[in-house]
């Protein structure tokens, strides 16, 4: 069964995209590579069971185990030492990628609290967006009863494209609620 997100990019977005950028081949279009997830446990350092609780909620969350990171050096101020523990990630491609791009556009972002849209400028020059979520808990497979720590989480979407504008009109045709620029933004 194909995904919902990956159907309407074959059969809506990638002609629209073709007309408003002048692709003569469907393939130059913009496409998602992958969708990385990310969580730091600083707080992993003295206490396992932590990030074997965040682990877990990854895994719910994405619907594949997430990889334990590891510290690259030592830091005396925040106790942790080389190799210890810091948190896991999970690395998203093809179906997988395309449905959790669903759940978090039309489910998980309308459910934070005094959400206004997600900032249009978090793109990198290649036109990958990242993207902050400040709890576990806006994603409904998650039991909010069994939470004992609210974790944050990264989202990056890698998008292959040549541009920013380009990346930008793809998400925005996915669903991507962005903030609009305000007069204030717009002076900067």
């Amino acid at each position: 069964m194909i995904p919902r997100l990956l159907q309407r990019y074959k059969e809506e977005v990638v002609p629209e995209l073709g007309k408003k950028f002048g692709y003569k081949n469907s393939l130059q279009a913009p496409h998602l590579e992958k969708v990385v997830l990310n969580m730091g446990v600083g707080a992993a350092s003295q206490d396992v069971k932590i990030l074997e609780q965040v682990s877990s909620d990854l895994a719910v969350i994405s619907g594949q185990k997430p990889a334990i990171t590891r510290s690259r050096k030592s830091i005396a101020n925040f106790k942790i030492r080389k190799g210890m523990p810091v948190g896991c990630k999970v690395t998203l491609r093809g179906h997988r990628m395309y449905e959790f791009l669903d759940r978090l556009i039309n489910v998980a972002l309308p459910r934070i609290r005094d959400f206004r849209g997600v900032n249009p400028d978090s793109f990198d020059q290649k036109g990958s967006y990242a993207l902050g979520l400040k709890e576990q808990s806006i994603f409904p497979e998650i039991d909010i009863d069994k939470v004992s720590k609210v974790q944050g989480m990264d989202v990056i979407i890698n998008i292959r494209s040549g541009s920013r504008e380009e990346s930008y009109e793809l998400l925005k045709m996915f669903g991507m609620p962005f903030a609009s620029k305000t007069k204030k933004d717009s002076e900067r």
